[in-house]
């Protein structure tokens, strides 16, 4: 019969994850020998070596990768229990996981604020990434709730629009079109374009404008945050689309002017997704709601 604990499956869950000691040390406050120490037990409980080293690195081995579905399960089973218990209690207690991708951290920690502020006994944990990292979080069901761009595809999850998302046109303040009305779309065929990395929401709605257009517009740069590209932009190296949201702070100091281009802002919506199947605790619940029904008023107040 094996003898595991909680805490032996958490550290190794978190070395699994990570494939790197130290790293998963960092991550559980802990020293990396008691990192060791504790997968060594299990090793030795199991009977199986769990890891196998290959140079610097370190991967699963096939008992790992057993016991690592195992644990996952487990873990879920544990934290829907919280779930309920949680629901005995009541909303305004638990806690949740939020995920949200690079260009919604502009807006949503001010709607987070607002709800902890209504609801001070519940505790949240906000994690901003890129848009495939939050994708992964929901496909590993290790996050709760989701903000993104674009409802994912090819998951089994829910996602429900709460806020608009307008996309712009952005410039330095001195460029030949800063002061122009009406501006063509065709006319920014001849411009030089800073933008995201391939496969960000941004990046895919500026592609589908053009090609709808039949217009390839000239990228000269691809950068991985909103604020390398302001900072490009201001610079004069060359236009932006962004979403509003990232850049109203910039637009009201002057360092950058919205271009009147016909067609933009280009009108797309923020959602909020989770797993399908995911039974979500009443904070995340009470959340997801606040966000359906104030998120507009609250943004709009700003």
């Amino acid at each position: 019969m094996l003898h595991l604990t909680l805490r032996q499956l958490q550290v190794f869950e978190s070395v699994a994850t990570q494939l790197n000691f130290s790293l998963a040390a960092k991550q559980l406050y802990l020293s990396q020998p008691a990192v060791s120490m504790q997968i060594k037990q299990l090793e030795e409980n199991i009977g199986l070596p769990l890891f196998e080293q290959m140079g610097k690195k370190i991967f699963l081995t096939e008992a790992g990768r057993e016991l690592f579905h195992y644990s996952r399960s487990i873990t879920q089973q544990l934290s829907e229990m919280e779930v309920v218990f949680e629901e005995m209690k009541g909303t305004g207690k638990g806690k949740f996981t939020l995920s949200v991708v690079n260009t919604a951290k502009y807006f949503a920690p001010k709607l987070l604020a607002q709800f902890l502020k209504r609801y001070p006994g519940i505790n949240a944990n906000l994690q901003v990434a890129n848009t495939g990292a939050v994708l992964k979080q929901l496909a590993e069901n290790s996050t709760d709730l989701a903000i993104m761009g674009l409802p994912p595809e090819g998951q089994d999850t829910v996602a429900e629009s709460f806020l608009e998302n307008p996309l712009v046109v952005i410039a330095p303040p001195d460029h030949p079109l800063a002061n122009r009305k009406h501006i063509k779309l065709a006319k920014l065929g001849a411009e030089t374009f800073l933008s995201r990395e391939k496969g960000s929401g941004t990046r895919g709605a500026m592609e589908r404008v053009f090609a709808e257009h039949k217009i390839k517009p000239r990228i000269s740069m691809e950068m991985e945050t909103n604020e390398a590209i302001k900072h490009a932009v201001e610079a004069g190296l060359g236009l932006g689309i962004l979403s509003l949201h990232s850049v109203g702070l910039e637009l009201e100091t002057g360092k950058l002017v919205m271009l009147n281009v016909e067609h933009f802002p280009l009108l797309r919506n923020w959602f909020i997704a989770h797993r399908s199947n995911k039974r979500l605790s009443s904070a995340a619940l009470a959340f997801r709601d606040f966000l359906l029904n104030e998120a507009k008023k609250i943004t709009a107040a700003r």
